[in-house]
This record gives structure tokens, C-alpha cells and sequence, in this order.
């Protein structure tokens, strides 16, 4: 068999040659009484050695529900600690994450599982307008029946349904044929310690994420292990990222700024992940940083200018700003001036990139001319 190879040219840093879980799992050890995950709204806090544990007994529970190597797994909600659990218990037991816009309706859901091929379908029951249960009945009507006894005529492939109640309040069940987030932890604790096999080669696919659909249908992207932590981490190389920074995500998770360039940035290299509110609040992303004192901001530029009409109704005290992410749309200089001044983040960063390309291509460095 050949055994392949990575040549490195240009930087002074190679890549990384890890998966997604080898990574996280050296970062736990070095860092686990930090605090990895803060949410506002409702307010939720874990430390590295807390997320570990709830991303094993969630890996576990997939794996005794079938999940493997290859396997796709769907999430389906907004941005909740679940979500990310998901993300990371999925890349521990080698399966590939299907990200789902949670402002997708019924028809646009079907699409999306039906080109994924999905499998297994983790998702919140509902959030404002979006019932997002309601939407997986009326595609599987079959899941009226016991977990394990529905077939879909319209979804084939799709086989395990898990909703989760956001909070740590347990879930009450749709639909008989649903699973709820408790009993996933259950199934899992069942298995030996031994059960799990976690994925060696970066490789492996482990995200599928879909294009904005801008000139069609939109389109899935298969992305390896090797693609999006290289690329997280050298984003946090360029912002200077230590377990000291605090990031401040209003961006969405299902969208690769929010998985990749927020996320994974903070859980490769140790930093906090704070999160304002389940859905982009202005007023909500403003607070979050100055209680918790974040460090770095990201946004596509609409955010911005709203978080700079939120300041000049209530003030708040931002000096604790150092960095950040400004990317999705052109940037305009005037817009990046008053981020710099107004908001005090004086080290703002302009991205480019592509879904395609894990997603950033292009970054400034703090200390390029303006």
C-alpha cells in the first residue's frame, strides 16, 4: 500500500498532521480547568475537562446506535452547546458532520439529507418560527413508530432521529420514534471502555458543509480532517491566539466561519468560545464582550454596523478588544475604521475565502499597513 506524504514549502510553521480529536484531546490535557465553552443566553459554562466528558458520552452514544467511520451525521439548530458536542463527538468516532442551515424549510431540508445521504439527524426541536420536529414529521411520517422501527420511503438512508432540548433541562420526545439527548448518553454508557475506535488519518472526510447556492442548487462540500484544523489552526496563528483569548462568536455554527474559523480556532489552540445568543443580537454580542471580557470579535460586516448602532444607544466598556475577523462580504474601508476606533478592536482582520477551500484563503496580519 503507498503511504502518502506532505511536503511543506513557505511559512515557518508545517501543518498539522492530526485529526480533529487527536488535537482536542492534547488541548483538554494541557488546558482542562479553562474554560472552553460560555453561552449567555441561557447561560452555560464548561471547562476543557467538562466538554471532553459530554463529547465521549455523546461519541459513545453514536457509536452504539451505529455510528462509524463514514457515517453521516446531520446537526440541525442554532448555535447551542449541543451543537458543538455533535461536531466533536462525531469527528471522535470518525463519522462526517452534515452542517444544516436552521433557516432551511421542509423542501430545502429534504434536499440537503437526500444529497448527504444522512444518516443519523441530530437536531433542536424548534427555534422562533422554525419547528424544526415538526419539518422531520411531515418528511418521515414513519417515525410515529419505536426508534428502530421506521423506514423512510422519501429518506432512505436516514435511519436515527435525536432531538435535544437546549438548556440542561432533558427533552420531552416529539415522536415516539425519536431519541432524546439523554437517552443517546444512555445507550453509550452501555458500551465497554474499550468499544470506541477513534479515527488515526487526517484524511478522512469529516464535514460536509453546503455552498450559499448563490448560482444554483446549493452544493455539498466534503471536507477532511486535515483541510479545516490546518486551516483553523493557521487562522489562530495569524491572529495570535493563545488559552488566554476569549472569542466572541455571533456568527453561525452550521456556516463554515462559525464551525471552522470561530470554533475550531478556539478549540485547537485553547481559547474560550463565548456565545452571545442562540441567533446574531447586536445589544447580546456587545454585552457578551464586555462581561466576558472577550478578546476577539467575529462578524461578517453587517454585524459590525450593527454592533455600532447598539454603542451609541448603550455604551458599554469594550476595552478588553484586541482582535478579530471581519469576512463573508467586501469590507468597507470606512466601516473597518470605526471598528478599529469605536469599537476598540484595533487588530481587526480581513478574510477571504471559500466553503471549497476550509474556508479561508486569504487573512491580513495585525500588523499590515491599513
Amino acid at each position: 500500500m503507498p503511504v502518502r506524504s506532505y511536503h511543506h514549502q513557505g511559512g515557518v510553521s508545517p501543518l498539522l498532521g492530526a485529526t480533529i480529536d487527536e488535537q482536542f484531546r492534547a488541548v483538554v490535557s494541557e488546558n482542562g480547568d479553562r474554560e472552553a465553552f460560555v453561552a449567555l443566553q441561557p447561560e452555560r459554562r464548561r471547562t476543557y475537562r467538562e466538554l471532553d466528558t459530554e463529547v465521549e458520552a455523546i461519541a459513545r452514544g453514536l457509536w452504539a446506535l451505529g455510528g462509524r467511520e463514514g457515517t453521516k451525521v446531520g446537526i440541525w439548530g442554532t448555535d447551542r452547546l449541543e451543537w458543538l458536542v455533535t461536531a466533536l463527538a462525531a469527528a471522535r468516532i470518525g463519522a462526517i458532520l452534515v452542517n444544516i442551515n436552521p433557516a432551511y424549510r421542509t423542501e430545502e431540508l429534504r434536499y440537503a439529507l437526500e444529497l448527504a445521504e444522512v444518516e443519523i439527524l441530530v437536531l433542536e426541536p424548534c427555534f422562533r418560527d422554525s419547528r424544526y420536529a415538526e419539518m422531520v414529521h411531515d418528511l418521515v411520517p414513519e417515525i410515529e413508530a419505536a426508534p428502530g422501527d421506521w423506514r423512510s420511503e422519501v429518506l432512505p438512508a436516514l435511519r436515527t432521529v435525536i432531538v435535544f432540548q437546549p438548556g440542561d433541562a432533558p427533552a420531552s420526545k416529539p415522536n415516539d420514534g425519536f431519541h432524546t439527548w439523554e437517552e443517546l448518553k444512555h445507550e453509550g454508557a452501555r458500551l465497554s471502555s474499550d468499544a470506541l475506535i477513534p479515527p488515526s488519518d487526517p484524511d478522512l472526510p469529516v464535514n460536509i458543509q453546503f455552498t450559499s447556492g448563490t448560482t444554483g442548487a446549493p452544493k455539498a462540500v466534503l471536507l477532511t480532517h486535515h483541510n479545516i484544523l490546518n486551516n483553523a489552526w493557521f487562522v489562530g496563528e495569524a491572529m495570535k491566539f493563545t488559552p488566554e483569548d476569549r472569542l466572541c462568536v455571533p456568527v453561525p455554527f452550521y456556516h463554515c466561519f462559525g464551525l471552522v474559523v470561530s470554533a475550531l480556532v478556539c478549540f485547537a489552540r485553547g481559547a474560550t468560545l463565548v456565545v452571545p445568543a442562540p441567533h446574531f443580537e447586536p445589544g447580546a454580542t456587545l454585552d457578551a464582550i464586555e462581561k466576558e471580557r472577550c478578546t476577539a470579535v467575529h462578524g461578517v460586516p453587517t454585524m459590525f454596523v450593527a454592533e455600532l448602532e447598539s454603542l451609541l444607544t448603550t455604551p458599554r466598556d469594550l476595552s478588553s478588544l484586541r482582535t478579530g475577523i471581519m469576512a463573508g462580504a467586501p469590507c468597507p474601508p470606512e466601516l473597518v475604521k470605526e471598528v478599529e476606533t469605536k469599537l476598540g478592536c484595533r487588530e481587526i482582520l480581513i478574510g477571504y475565502g471559500q466553503t471549497e477551500a476550509s474556508p479561508v484563503t486569504h487573512l491580513t496580519r495585525a500588523d499590515d499597513s491599513f
